[in-house]
């Protein structure tokens, strides 16, 4: 990621999410283009982010666990883009994804924290998500450019992963009891 950002301007716009080189069949851009930044104050912010999320959820989810919440997190996000986005010409950054982590690490406290604290949790992001919205970027952006769609994307599809693994764990126990 770091080593992607810090390609130049060039590499950047070779890699970065274009919706016309998308739709030309350079498919590559729908991965490549979430490990990219636009400048390195965006790949602080992006890296500062996942250290607060690695902060939060240590021991909420396996690596594969993390995987998958991380692979829905970028579908969702591309989805939206292809389909639901067609004004946005490129979208570069990892917080789309984060967004899905966050989504997926409030869905793991209702399983492991106090439900109060998982409510606050929870009524902050969502808050966070529905300003967004309605409002557009938090100053705490530092005047970068912010696509708040890809934040709700990504939430939606790493609260779809953190449900997916709630109920596989629920059928687990479930099966365990039975034995």
């Amino acid at each position: 990621m770091v080593l992607l950002s810090l390609l130049g301007e060039t590499a950047r716009s070779a890699l970065r999410y274009e919706r016309e080189a998308v739709l030309q069949g350079e498919y590559w851009r729908l991965l490549t283009g979430h490990l990219v930044h636009g400048n390195t104050q965006h790949l602080i912010l992006n890296a500062a982010g996942l250290g607060l999320i690695a902060a939060l959820f240590p021991h909420d989810y396996s690596w594969r666990a993390w995987l998958l919440i991380a692979l829905f997190s970028l579908l969702a996000i591309d989805v939206g883009f292809v389909f639901y986005e067609p004004q946005l010409a490129w979208y570069v950054g990892l917080s789309g994804a984060l967004h899905g982590a966050l989504a997926a690490g409030a869905i793991a406290w209702w399983r492991h924290e106090s439900k109060a604290l998982a409510a606050v949790l929870t009524a902050i992001f969502a808050g966070k998500l529905a300003w967004e919205q309605w409002h557009g970027a938090l100053p705490l952006s530092g005047g970068l450019p912010v696509v708040v769609d890809a934040h709700l994307y990504g939430a939606l599809g790493g609260a779809l992963a953190g449900l997916m693994l709630w109920l596989q764990a629920h059928r687990q126990v479930a099966v365990k009891s039975r034995i």
